[in-house]
């Protein structure tokens, strides 16, 4: 085996352990689910159907698939590329066309983000579609690093300690919605999609427009991790090991009702979780080897 074909058997099994992780992590796809995997025609989505497709085919569960492309009719739209494809994949797909482009493309104002008003259209839209297809789970190509990006966004703009779950019930109370790449680094998610050539199309409506604050988060993690390697792998762990007893929200911390106990306290008042200390360390300018 060639070191390339070594390394991307590598990639196929991360992503695989990752994908069926997380999936068992947050009870993601039970026996009997119907789930509709909502593919746009980039990278993300493509690499989400292919990853589920893998994982119907190992799992101890049985489960169905469903393909759903929205075509918000963009001009220029390739609306051609996914049907083709899907339909060689063998996948069973639905293709909902609602003009979208137009509305948003109206409201909004030129030189003001899209983003909002298309991602509540498309939502509705589609959990219209998942109550026409009958499905028990709506799937989104949602990776890691848009996880964390959401965290700083909210943290950034919005003034809250808040990310995107890899579960939760849809804004109308009536669908499950899940997020099975929650786990996978979007570079891996590119390095699968060259490998497997997915045809990828391009968004002309949010991916078009320059200076977003997500955006500009992903640059600056992307920034972080090539200077600092492993400080977004550390930064999404902690989004997994939240301490409320240590933040200021008194909804999640009785705050007001604290009382001595007599009993040593593990976290106690220690802020920061320092790394562990090495065998000789620096104190006041004196060495001091530790037992």
């Amino acid at each position: 085996m060639s070191d390339e074909a070594h390394e991307t058997h590598k990639l196929e099994k991360r992503l695989c352990r990752q994908v069926g992780q997380a999936i068992m992590d947050f009870g993601m796809i039970e026996e009997g689910d119907r789930v509709m995997v909502c593919v746009s025609g980039g990278k993300d989505s493509y690499g989400m159907l292919d990853l589920l497709i893998k994982m119907q085919q190992r799992a101890p569960i049985h489960f169905d698939l469903v393909a759903v492309n929205l075509d918000q009719k963009q001009p220029g739209f390739p609306d051609h590329v996914l049907p083709a494809y899907l339909n060689a994949l063998g996948v069973p797909f639905h293709i909902e066309t609602q003009d979208t482009y137009s509305i948003v493309k109206k409201v909004i104002p030129e030189g003001k983000t899209m983003c909002s008003l298309c991602s509540r259209l498309r939502r509705g839209i589609l959990y219209r579609v998942a109550d026409e297809l009958k499905v028990t789970k709506i799937a989104l190509g949602h990776h890691r690093d848009d996880m964390l990006q959401t965290f700083f966004l909210n943290m950034f703009f919005g003034g809250k300690l808040k990310g995107m779950p890899p579960k939760l019930v849809s804004d109308d109370g009536g669908h499950i919605v899940i997020r099975p790449l929650a786990y996978v680094a979007e570079k891996d998610l590119s390095r699968w999609a060259e490998h497997r050539q997915f045809p990828i199309i391009p968004c002309t409506l949010c991916g078009s427009q320059d200076n977003l604050q997500r955006q500009q988060i992903g640059n600056m993690l992307r920034d972080w991790e090539k200077k600092y390697p492993g400080r977004v792998e550390s930064m999404f762990t902690a989004l997994q090991n939240v301490v409320p007893s240590h933040l200021m929200d008194t909804t999640h911390h009785d705050f007001k009702n604290i009382r001595t106990t007599g009993v040593p306290e593990a976290d106690g008042d220690t802020a920061f979780d320092a790394l562990p200390l090495p065998s000789t360390r620096v104190w006041t300018g004196i060495p001091v080897t530790t037992a």
